[in-house]
């Protein structure tokens, strides 16, 4: 038997190439899998509960089917739209990710060729960089469907899904990952507080605004069908953050670590502050509003992870608990604009403002030394380390701007496109049933919220299946059917 530590890292086999680091790539399929989770089960599991009873079904399968849509429309022609050679400079050439040759050949980011100086190329092979960037992807997606859950007609979703990814996500990540104009021009954004969270939130704003509102009475008393659950899946976010956060360096090294540290240290400050805030206010802590800031923190934090000193990641804890707790309990009921858009779970707070914080703070923050160790441009740094980090303070509110705009204008074209041939909305009947309406399907076996009795359907002679039942005789026990057969 070998002793030798570095036959692990030697060429056995043709699947081991001499470039393959074996940790690197084990992390990023770990990373990976870790930021997959956070959609499935996670943000399904937290949808499905967060929202009322009758739309616990709709909301879990938006996600369901968003994450399965994205994987296929992003090896077919998405992810070298987004990390791919450049077509414009804010887009790439879309292509297949399917062959063998470009699977195995070790990965490199960003592929443009107009641009060679600024690739870095990871120890493993592309097809870990194409499913570890595919979650993002797909996490963006689900993100948004958080501002329509509860009323958008669910063959508009489907049609919505591959349309925005293809036309807007890969805008912005070509822009500022993948080599695209930003990119250059040295505009930080660690592993997607623009890309994902001020897109997301963005975009699910305004399609709120064209989508149309939820039923009055929905707006009105909208509670959650089961917190313990949703508190599970915003577990499994707060966990999987550690792969969104930690595999964006593209390797298993210190900086993942530092981002992965920074990450935990800015969400529990930023729930803490925001826990505190609804004491003060409201006289008692909301389950609700911790997960709320738990999150605003997850966002905040993600443009500038791994550039971040940790007393650094306290103050934009501290910011991303108040300011956009601010901005939802103060701002939006003085807004005739928040107000008049039906924005279901809060997306342009938890996510919009939230990230746009959190990369205007990375403009303030990123420290020299951590930037080096990453950053594509040299000698970059934050306005609070004086030389040039004024001027990264504008970048960062140049590419926000852009951001911003592209994902209004973009989402709005798609939503006036996708009207033209089915309806945005779905009907009131169907949003006074919901789940049962939509899908014929119904998350708890218990009559409630949206159902209309119907003797044939609930009568305790018949069945769904059609045979004639009884009612149990164990009446201060379970209840249950039993079938006369």
């Amino acid at each position: 038997m070998a002793t030798n530590p570095s036959f692990a890292y030697s060429e056995v086999s043709p699947a081991v190439p001499d470039w393959l680091n074996k940790g690197d790539n084990a992390w990023q399929l770990t990373a990976a899998t870790l930021v997959g989770l956070q959609s499935m089960p996670g943000l399904i599991i937290l949808y499905a509960s967060i929202v009322k009873k009758k739309w616990a079904v709709n909301s879990a399968f938006m996600a369901l089917y968003a994450f399965a849509a994205v994987l296929i429309c992003w090896v077919l022609v998405g992810y070298r739209m987004a990390f791919g050679d450049e077509l414009l400079p804010f887009w790439g050439k879309g292509a297949p990710a399917l062959g063998q040759k470009f699977l195995i050949h070790r990965a490199k980011v960003p592929e443009s060729k107009h641009f060679p100086s600024a690739m870095v190329e990871p120890f493993y092979p592309m097809a870990s960089l194409v499913y570890f960037q595919f979650t993002f992807a797909a996490i963006t997606l689900i993100l948004l469907a958080g501002s329509v859950l509860g009323r958008m007609n669910i063959k508009a979703w489907m049609a919505f899904v591959p349309l925005w990814l293809i036309f807007s996500y890969t805008v912005g990540a070509f822009s500022l990952w993948g080599g695209g104009f930003l990119y250059h021009w040295g505009v930080i954004d660690y592993s997607g507080g623009y890309v994902i969270h001020l897109s997301s939130g963005i975009a699910g704003f305004t399609a709120a605004y064209w989508v149309g509102p939820r039923l009055k009475s929905d707006r009105e008393r909208f509670p959650p069908n089961n917190v313990l659950l949703m508190l599970a899946g915003a577990g499994l976010l707060w966990m999987g953050w550690s792969g969104f956060n930690g595999g964006a360096p593209y390797a298993a090294n210190i900086n993942a670590s530092i981002a992965v540290l920074n990450t935990n240290i800015c969400a529990a400050t930023s729930l803490l502050v925001w826990t505190s805030l609804d004491v003060m206010f409201f006289g008692k802590p909301s389950v609700i509003g911790a997960v709320q800031g738990m999150m605003t923190g997850l966002v905040c934090i993600t443009p500038g992870a791994g550039l971040v000193q940790a007393w650094a990641a306290i103050v934009m804890g501290i910011a991303s608990g108040s300011v956009p707790w601010v901005t939802m309990m103060v701002l939006h009921k003085k807004s005739s604009l928040l107000q008049k858009v039906d924005d279901t779970l809060g997306a342009f707070h938890t996510h919009a403002v939230a990230g746009l914080l959190g990369g205007l703070l990375t403009g303030l923050f990123a420290e020299p030394a951590l930037c080096r160790l990453i950053l594509p441009v040299s000698n970059s740094r934050g306005a609070f380390y004086g030389g040039n980090g004024g001027v990264q303070f504008l970048k960062q509110i140049v590419a926000a701007l852009f951001v911003i705009a592209w994902n209004v204008v973009s989402t709005t074209i798609i939503l006036l496109g996708i009207r033209c041939f089915i309806p945005l909305r779905m009907p009131d009947e169907q949003l006074l049933i919901g789940d049962d309406a939509v899908h014929g399907e119904e998350a708890y076996a218990l009559w409630g919220d949206g159902e209309k009795y119907d003797p044939t359907k609930h009568g305790w002679n018949t069945s769904v299946y059609g045979e004639e039942v009884a009612p149990s005789p164990y009446i201060n026990g379970a209840r249950g059917i039993t079938i006369n057969l």
